[in-house]
């Protein structure tokens, strides 16, 4: 990683009657920061993202990430839209969850977050307890969906899922009612499947929250290539169409459209 860029997230605050510092920072609070970097980050590419590393520095508590420079520039645009339309409505959802994370713990604690990157020293964003970085829920409705993928996994001792591994969304986990998965007869796992689910859809620009998703059924999906079927619809198409002249039909059909 040749060119690298950092991102400083300062906590001000107070245990007690100290001030913050690397000293009396307990590790639980730093493991909730490292929780989120990652999604604030890279929100849609974790598995080949570049190296994050990690210090802690007084003035405060000042907690130091360094990754790539390109990811820290385009993370500096995203605090600078926050700042301006002071709304995280048009994050990804990983972004904006984590975001909401921080919100969270500078309700609990106390605390003020300033965040910031190389890239500007001047641009920074503020979370405290007078800000209201939380999503708008109206914006998130309840939706059926469905998928298309292989089944990888399915069960679990206290919440049961299935795994999918779709073309388009990458691997989902799926919530499943238990008496669900036991009812089914056949072996689930490594065969293709139409999965009917619910969860949480934006309004907006169509992103599925995955970890809302809830299964309502699986659908045998087999696709194969039938030459018989094939044929008897041709065959059926032919007879339909027997006394039918091509060219005067599309010519009714276009005139319904003359101006």
């Amino acid at each position: 990683m040749d060119k690298i860029g950092s991102i400083e997230i300062r906590v001000i605050g107070n245990k007690g009657s100290l001030t913050l510092s690397p000293d009396n920072y307990d590790i639980k609070e730093i493991a909730l920061i490292l929780q989120n970097i990652e999604d604030l980050l890279y929100p849609n590419n974790k598995k080949d993202r570049p190296i994050i590393t990690y210090d802690i520095e007084e003035g405060s508590i000042r907690n130091i990430f360094k990754t790539s420079l390109q990811a820290i520039i385009g993370f500096s645009a995203v605090i600078s839209q926050i700042e301006k339309v002071n709304s995280i409505d048009f994050l990804d959802l990983k972004t904006a969850q984590a975001i909401e994370n921080i919100q969270s713990l500078s309700y609990q604690k106390n605390y003020d977050f300033e965040i910031k990157t190389s890239v500007s020293e001047e641009t920074a964003l503020r979370i405290t307890p007078n800000t209201k970085f939380f999503r708008t829920e109206n914006i998130w409705i309840d939706a059926e969906l469905y998928f298309y993928g292989t089944l990888t996994n399915a069960g679990g001792k206290t919440k049961a899922n299935i795994h999918l591994d779709t073309d388009e969304f990458g691997s989902l986990t799926i919530e499943a009612p238990k008496v669900y998965l036991q009812n089914q007869e056949e072996n689930l796992l490594y065969k293709k499947f139409g999965v009917r689910a619910t969860g949480k859809q934006n309004l907006e620009t169509g992103e599925i929250d995955k970890s809302s998703l809830k299964l309502l059924q699986l659908i045998d999906f087999s696709p194969k290539y039938d030459d018989q079927y094939l044929d008897t619809l041709i065959t059926k198409a032919k007879s339909n169409w027997k006394d039918i002249n091509a060219n005067d039909w599309l010519n009714n059909i276009r005139g319904g459209y003359d101006t």
